[in-house]
């Protein structure tokens, strides 16, 4: 059963917003979302203002007519705090609830996300609210769960983050001594004698606008990694604030926040821990291929050790806020829907069921638009994607994705990754793990993405692309995970530091250098434009970004450069280790490369696709008790043709298909299969 709700069928709406509409709307609103088959509705997200106009005034009247209509017709609630936008009247009177910019700047009340975290008049305000909405709501048999605050984000630079930082500091590392080991102070002369004398990393401390790249660097690596730490957990401090205080009144409803793809400024990893289901917002821009998205769907699912998330946000059509608001083609939405379920989402939602008047995202699509009819096309393939939910039910509900590849994604990797100076600002930690993934995507093969906290067990391979931080105790999980037949795999600049991005001795790979059985002796950066080469299989294949030049400690070279200085010298390598093996890619190369050599390392280690299909079809499989089931989504705008490998039956129709049949998938279109014993479907 779903970690969301305890239901026995997928939950299906969006957040509803029926303050910013006149009463006499409401009704038809609930008539058109039951025509769309919609089942759920997240209410209250930004209702502060309203429900709280000043100090000890607390107004739920118009809530409580709302909660009221929705429970009168038969739908669910997800019920959120509010508490993403405070209001006015609590930034004019108490102005230490705004944020300061980096740059030392004081904002002023507007727009989201201008709480201060460690504000003591936000930290008083917000769980108060949270507590007594839990108290007011605790009788309502439909909340089915709590949505805190929302999308948080962003950081704060005032003087309250800044003692706040000092006591964090203190926490962690005990002595001042300490900090200056960890941080290496002694490098021009920054040595702490007293906490009072740390400062914030900021624009006028530690950081500084590069004029050539336009990018922000810091000076001191060490505290601007801290910052990132303390910002993260100041932050998830509020949560929690806000959960606990949710929990005294309803303690068997499960609590969560709205995550936003892979966002750089909060370690979800270690929210995740905080929160009792994932949920997260997906909102691909026009760039973003299916392959980055399917990422995204497995980070979620991989935050909380592999359990099912809820898709909390998707736009039915338009995202406004983007440069350009295109629209979502004839059955993407439905896609995109059923490739998030494909990928563990137990319930699916939009942003927004009614289409706003004014401000922002008044273009921002919904499901009812502006001429407040069903007659559109959106609402038409909203109510069919409905239909079909009603009619799959449960089937899918707690399904879990049956990967035997990992691949290892850190906050605190990405964070030090991109603070660091040198050797190329073309390093981006992300862009470094999608090599590997889509890679993966591309054979379908299923992927796991976990933390360092994971069991390395499960996994036949276990890949960590960039592993530039290794942190205490990690490369012996590493050298157990290879010693007893794991395979491991990580790229070029990894092994170089530890959690306090202070350099590891003796020669790169650091910690990893026995594993790997290499020497990386140098890091060649190449800018942009240039690269080298490399053949691997007897093709060659360009190696640009980073070239690591390495010498052979036990390791076997697999691939070798072909220019430079240094042509002739290993470039990919494999070394035996015990039962296992632990390879490493020393440079950066194209698409096929890693297509073509995680291919043979596929066959190698026994993992196999999940199905055979043609460029642009996707296959993915969830499991549970009921059955295994097999997503076949045609991301491309013609007809593509699948020979099954197995026999099935469609979960939509009742067809069922043989082994070797094939099966014609329209523009856009998907296949929903399952073992021809599958039971269930209505």
């Amino acid at each position: 059963m779903s970690c969301y709700y305890k239901e026995t069928k997928m939950l299906y709406g969006g957040d509803y917003n029926p303050e910013q509409w006149g009463r006499e709307v409401w009704e038809e609103d609930m008539r058109l979302m039951a025509q769309a088959h919609i089942n759920i509705v997240t209410l209250n997200v930004f209702s502060w203002a309203s429900l709280q106009p000043d100090e000890d005034t607390y107004d739920f009247a118009r809530l409580d007519e709302i909660m009221q209509l929705v429970r009168a017709n038969g739908m669910k609630v997800c019920l959120a705090t509010s508490t993403g936008a405070h209001p006015a009247w609590m930034a004019k009177r108490h102005p230490d609830i705004l944020r300061t910019e980096k740059d030392g700047r004081k904002r002023k009340f507007g727009g989201r996300h201008n709480s201060c975290p460690n504000s003591p008049t936000y930290r008083k305000y917000a769980p108060r609210l949270a507590q007594k909405l839990a108290e007011h709501y605790r009788d309502y048999d439909n909340i089915v769960a709590w949505h805190v605050s929302n999308e948080y984000g962003g950081a704060c630079y005032c003087d309250e983050c800044q003692k706040a930082f000092r006591v964090w500091l203190k926490k962690k590392y005990g002595t001042i001594e300490e900090v200056n080991r960890s941080y290496n102070t002694a490098f021009w002369g920054h040595t702490f004698y007293d906490w009072d004398e740390i400062v914030l990393p900021d624009l006028q401390s530690e950081h500084f606008m590069d004029e050539v790249t336009g990018m922000e660097r810091t000076m001191f690596q060490g505290i601007s990694l801290d910052y990132m730490r303390f910002n993260s957990d100041s932050i998830l401090d509020c949560f929690r604030l806000e959960y606990d205080a949710i929990k005294k009144f309803t303690p068997d409803l499960p609590v969560t926040t709205n995550l936003m793809t892979a966002y750089k400024g909060l370690d979800y990893q270690k929210w995740a821990k905080s929160m009792d289901f994932v949920s997260w917002d997906n909102y691909p821009s026009a760039a973003d291929s299916p392959d980055q998205i399917a990422f995204y769907h497995d980070l979620m699912r991989g935050l909380d050790g592999q359990k099912p998330f809820v898709l909390m946000e998707q736009a039915p059509s338009v995202t406004n806020w983007q440069q350009f608001a295109k629209l979502k083609r004839p059955g993407e939405m439905r896609l995109m829907s059923y490739q998030a379920v494909a990928h563990g989402a137990d319930a699916i939602q939009f942003f927004q069921i009614r289409r706003s008047i004014g401000a922002c995202e008044k273009y921002h699509s919904a499901v009812i638009d502006h001429v407040g009819t069903a007659d559109t096309r959106v609402f038409r393939e909203v109510t069919k994607l409905g239909e079909e939910l009603e009619k799959i039910g449960g089937l899918f509900l707690d399904g879990k994705t049956p990967a035997k590849t990992a691949i290892l994604f850190d906050w605190d990797n990405w964070w030090a990754v991109e603070y660091s100076s040198g050797p190329s600002v073309r390093l981006k930690y992300l862009d470094a793990v999608l090599d590997y993934y889509k890679a993966a995507y591309a054979l379908n093969v299923p992927v796991d993405i976990i933390s360092t906290d994971h069991s390395l067990e499960p996994y036949q391979v276990v890949i960590a692309p960039l592993l530039y931080m290794v942190k205490r105790g990690y490369e012996e999980k590493l050298k157990d995970y290879v010693r007893q037949g794991g395979n491991f795999v990580t790229s070029y600049f990894s092994g170089i530091v530890d959690e306090h991005d202070l350099v590891d001795c003796g020669g790169y790979p650091g910690r990893l250098r026995e594993l790997l059985g290499v020497w990386v002796e140098e890091s060649d950066a190449l800018p942009f434009g240039e690269q080298n080469a490399i053949t691997y299989s007897g093709t060659r294949y360009p190696a640009d970004l980073m070239c690591d030049l390495m010498h052979l400690e036990g390791a076997q070279a697999l691939a070798n450069y072909e220019e430079d200085f240094y042509a002739g010298t290993p470039a990919v390598t494999v070394n035996k280790y015990g039962l296992g093996k632990a390879y490493y890619v020393g440079t950066h190369s194209d698409e096929m490369f890693y297509q073509t050599w995680m291919r043979e390392l596929f066959a190698q280690t026994g993992i196999s696709p999940i199905q055979h299909t043609p460029a642009g079809v996707e296959a993915a499989v969830r499991e549970n008790a009921g059955g295994r089931y097999l997503f076949l989504l045609n991301h491309t705008a013609e007809e593509k043709t699948v020979v099954l490998e197995e026999s099935y039956k469609d979960l939509l129709n009742g067809r069922t298909y043989a082994k070797q049949e094939e099966i014609v998938l329209e523009a856009r279109g998907v296949y929903l299969l399952g073992g021809c014993k599958v039971q269930g479907i209505k």
